[in-house]
């Protein structure tokens, strides 16, 4: 007896999808099916009707496996098994325009509402496409790098001496021209920077403990300081170099950037579309928002995600 085939998961709100798409498609009267996007390829039929590649990227999309805008190769190990619940996803439905299923009222309106759904998402993709470009972008980032207010950074080495009269002996020994590296190696008890020389990379006092901002504040390039006490003994200090930290670049904060347009172009395009609609609220639940204010009241807006640099 041969071992039963595992059930491949379909999505609820993909049927109804399929099924929406299964309507549609009834009332085009039998053409012949043009691809949906240019360069598209044809990937299977399911009762006569064209399963699309750009189908199954846009149910990768959707069920999160690729990112809007990624490619998905036909070649790739993710593409069979979505194409597999893309062709379950048309048999579920094409089955349920059999059984007249759309008919009834309550899937009538889980399709307008999913159609709705679609046709926001439309709207806001198209929206964006057009404010959110290369130059808007650049632009943002290049304002950013204007009001940023950049902190200075030091970089500094350590040796850390359980005792104070350790330290002032270490101290000596510096002083004298034993180079600070090989004391730190040699004489350091703390692991993290003991090894490399001491090294403490570049910082900024805010994010070191009191004691060292406290020390290193006026400090200068090549100077010793301490022995200061530390969390473990005592410490010296040798400040190699002292520089303003270097801006964001525009790869790192590009994600931000984005993000931050989205939200504004999404922000304004509501408020416009409230601003010119006629909204009333027949119920207020408990905890609800407060009611959407006219139109010319003055407008109170949420605050949008912070930007790499923008100052309040």
């Amino acid at each position: 007896m041969a071992a039963a085939k595992p059930l491949r998961p379909v999505k609820l709100a993909g049927l109804l999808l399929a099924l929406a798409l299964g309507l549609a498609a009834c009332g085009k009267g039998g053409k012949a099916e043009q691809p949906p996007e240019r360069g598209d390829q044809a990937v299977a039929t399911v009762e006569g009707k064209t399963v699309w590649a750009s189908d199954v990227k846009r149910e990768a999309v959707t069920q999160g496996l690729i990112g809007e805008g990624e490619p998905l190769e036909v070649s790739s190990d993710i593409f069979p098994r979505v194409l597999d619940q893309v062709i379950d996803q048309k048999l579920l439905a094409s089955e349920a325009l059999k059984r007249k299923l759309d008919k009834d009222p309550v899937a009538q309106r889980r399709l307008a509402a999913a159609r709705e759904r679609i046709l926001g998402d439309m709207l806001v993709e198209s929206v964006v496409a057009d404010a959110v470009n290369e130059n808007a972008i650049r632009g943002l980032y290049q304002e950013q790098l204007k009001l940023a207010k950049r902190s200075e950074e030091i970089h500094a080495r350590q040796i850390v001496l359980p005792t104070q009269a350790e330290a002032e002996a270490v101290k000596k020994m510096a002083l004298s021209g034993a180079a600070f590296e090989a004391l730190a190696m040699e004489k350091s008890t703390d692991s993290a920077t003991r090894f490399n020389g001491g090294d403490m990379g570049y910082f900024t006092t805010d994010v070191m403990p009191e004691a060292y901002g406290k020390a290193l504040k006026t400090a200068k390039v090549g100077q010793l300081i301490g022995p200061i006490a530390v969390d473990g003994g005592f410490a010296l200090l040798k400040v190699e170099d002292r520089r303003l930290e270097p801006p964001l670049t525009f790869e790192a904060a590009r994600p931000q950037i984005v993000r931050f347009l989205t939200y504004d172009q999404i922000r304004d395009q509501l408020e416009k579309l409230r601003a010119r609609s006629k909204i009333v609220r027949l119920v207020k639940a408990e905890g609800a928002s407060p009611p959407v204010p006219p139109a010319d009241a003055p407008k109170v807006v949420p605050a949008p995600p912070p930007v790499p640099g923008k100052t309040k």
